[in-house]
């Protein structure tokens, strides 16, 4: 069992999202109050290829285990500065299949839709982050490490200290890709 470390939102396209006391996810739209809520996709650049595709990254999560692996080589990394909606603590997020269930706090029940594919604007955010949150394994594959994206199912309140359990799909289980 994992741990909810923070939440963030903002009304706005912004790169960081500030961290809450609490953030509200509604079923099939995502975090209340948050720029990219919706049924359909939100994020820009997607918008701009197709408007009509439906919303698989309205809830943003990752691992402060990442946040803490960045300050370490000298990054000034905090819970939302990297766009995230829940910074987890103790779920090996990038080793969970698609489809994979979260279960955040006493109500909420997000679906694991796939990886966030790292952007330009981590590197505006700070020069040299990128290449650490995208690179390639000794096979030449690139691996994705900026955290995982997801889709609301059950609706609630999701806190700082609130529990996260995982339950994962029947197997065969399929890899996270990029959404």
């Amino acid at each position: 069992m994992g741990i909810v470390v923070a939440v963030s939102r903002s009304a706005e396209y912004t790169f960081t999202k500030p961290t809450r006391d609490g953030v509200r996810l509604v079923a099939g739209l995502g975090v209340d109050g948050d720029v990219h809520a919706g049924e359909l996709v939100k994020h820009r650049s997607r918008v701009r290829r197709d408007p009509a595709q439906p919303n698989l990254r309205q809830v943003h999560l990752m691992h402060a285990e990442l946040h803490e692996e960045l300050n370490a080589l000298g990054f000034d990394v905090a819970a939302g500065q990297l766009g995230e909606n829940i910074t987890t603590r103790g779920v090996d997020l990038l080793g969970l299949p698609t489809g994979s269930l979260l279960r955040l706090g006493a109500e909420a029940v997000v679906e694991v839709t796939g990886l966030r594919n790292p952007c330009p604007q981590i590197e505006a955010f700070r020069e040299g982050l990128l290449k650490h949150v995208v690179g390639r394994d000794e096979h030449g594959a690139v691996v994705r490490r900026a955290g995982i994206m997801s889709v609301v199912l059950v609706g609630g309140e999701v806190r700082p200290g609130d529990p996260i359990r995982v339950e994962l799909p029947a197997a065969p289980h399929t890899p996270l890709a990029p959404v």
